[in-house]
């Protein structure tokens, strides 16, 4: 992985940047849709303990946890980087694939029918309605609510459904299969480990 340090440069002479100012210059904005959705994979994968390899783009899912469960990462927020007249609902893109990469092969793969790859999904909710962008601090996972929910569940309750809300995700706490919904940042290791047998069994 890049430590930041390393330098821009022409023909091997530092043009007087490094990748830390890129990063500073391009990823400041923690409202952003595309940088809140890479913090979330972030601190999903420091609560996984699997922040030793790089971030990968093109994987059929997000992360894998060091027992090989493939875990997917979503995010939303209420308040957004742009100006508001209301909050922003609460929506998670859990839409069936009709593909995946297949890296060995270096392209996409038709699946027999659509399907949830991951084996856990981890959806992390920043925020809250009465709070504005300019009092809403991404790098506090306080502020961050998140659910931790068996794709078997996902299949079983909502097959063909491509976008989910906070409300159902709450009331799979008690479905059959799903020990928790909403876990602590702490707990996301061990609910992620408990959520993951249930892909399986649930589909027999």
């Amino acid at each position: 992985m890049k430590g930041g340090h390393e330098p821009f440069h022409a023909n091997g002479v530092s043009i007087g940047a490094t990748l830390q100012d890129c990063w500073r210059w391009s990823n400041s904005d923690l409202m952003s849709n595309v940088g809140r959705g890479v913090m979330a994979e972030f601190l999903i994968a420091r609560a996984l303990d699997v922040t030793h390899e790089p971030r990968v783009e093109w994987v059929s899912w997000d992360l894998r946890t060091s027992s090989g469960v493939t875990v997917e990462v979503k995010s939303a927020a209420y308040a957004q980087a742009w100006p508001q007249e209301r909050p922003s609902d609460i929506r998670f893109d859990i839409a069936p694939r009709k593909q995946v990469w297949e890296p060995s092969a270096n392209e996409f793969r038709d699946l027999p029918e659509p399907q949830r790859p991951a084996d856990v999904y981890v959806f992390c909710a920043l925020g809250r309605r009465e709070r504005t962008a300019s009092d809403t601090d991404p790098r506090d996972v306080a502020q961050w609510a998140f659910f931790v929910i068996a794709t078997a569940v996902l299949d079983r309750e909502c097959p063909r459904q491509k976008t989910i809300g906070i409300r159902p995700l709450r009331s799979f706490a008690s479905a059959p299969g799903q020990e928790a919904a909403e876990v602590e940042y702490g707990d996301l290791a061990a609910a992620v480990e408990a959520a993951a047998p249930q892909r399986d069994s649930l589909k027999q």
